[in-house]
């Protein structure tokens, strides 16, 4: 019984992964298993069989989770994308009062009781990063062709490894920074073509896109594993920076989600009223998920 429920919990947050503003990590949070799943990854040596008994469900379910909602998702971004982004914002915007009570708690713990520089710095640091890097990528429009190249490889690498945060970052998406950096869409192509190129015994293409995909997925494994250990260190000695850090990237993302995805480009009246009525939905949703986490 406890491997159905550790698969059903692992489809909600592989949902969650792939939804830009939805964290992973808050979806743990809020089934209760967040502190386990932290310490499965961070004990993996030395608790193995153990570690393996909720990492291998869980995996499944997420795997199960991604490609089941992703060929929906890919159909949304394509014919409804001012909706759809207006919905993720909202998802994103509804953390940020969990977020600013963790904050306001940490700060408590300090002699002076309220923000210093560190926090200040920590806050403008990854707002301009946020609100810069879709400036500097431009709009994602089209899904992009990628070649297999060295070049290729790294990249895709690296943003496994940036995605891998959602797993251990309560409040933060992984797939939202993919969507920042003008990748997510592209990655979602990827993992949705490859189960049509299957399911059309496309061994070539399937071959193809799965070595295009394995960079990627070394990124995500070695990246929850690295990112945990850090992550864990800086909520350890700089609670209060980190919070202000991750608020300030929160906050700048509604306009680099709307930019990256072209979502202000010819939509119509009646699309952006159920967009911001979606919006305030999304943003009670995460709001109420997030609720349980303090």
């Amino acid at each position: 019984m406890n491997l159905v429920l550790d698969i059903l919990r692992g489809i909600v947050i592989g949902i969650a992964n792939i939804i830009p503003g939805v964290s992973g990590g808050t979806m743990a949070v809020s089934m209760g298993i967040y502190d386990k799943l932290i310490g499965a990854v961070t004990g993996l040596f030395k608790h193995f069989k153990d570690s393996l008994k909720l990492l291998v469900p869980l995996g499944i379910g997420m795997v199960l989770g991604i490609v089941g909602f992703g060929f929906l998702l890919e159909y949304l971004l394509e014919h409804h994308v001012l909706a759809t982004c207006l919905t993720f914002v909202g998802l994103i915007l509804g953390g940020l009062p969990i977020l600013w009570l963790n904050l306001k708690k940490n700060l408590e713990k300090k002699p002076s009781g309220t923000a210093g520089i560190g926090e200040v710095i920590s806050f403008l640091a990854l707002l301009s990063i946020g609100l810069g890097l879709p400036l500097l990528q431009g709009v994602e429009g089209a899904v992009k062709t990628l070649t297999l190249t060295p070049g290729t490889a790294l990249i895709l690498f690296v943003l496994g490894i940036v995605a891998s945060a959602t797993m251990v970052i309560p409040g933060v998406s992984g797939s939202m920074v993919l969507m920042v950096l003008g990748y997510y869409s592209t990655i979602l192509a990827i993992v949705t073509g490859t189960v049509t190129m299957l399911k059309d015994l496309d061994f070539a293409g399937v071959i193809h896109n799965g070595l295009l995909l394995a960079p990627f997925v070394i990124g995500v494994a070695l990246g929850i594993f690295l990112i945990a250990k850090v992550i864990e260190y800086l909520f350890q000695h700089f609670p209060s920076q980190t919070f202000a850090a991750i608020i300030g990237l929160i906050l700048s993302s509604p306009f680099a989600i709307l930019y990256s995805a072209g979502a202000l480009q010819n939509f119509n009246g009646m699309e952006l009223i159920v967009g911001l009525v979606l919006a305030v939905l999304g943003a009670w949703v995460t709001w109420t998920m997030g609720n349980k986490e303090v």
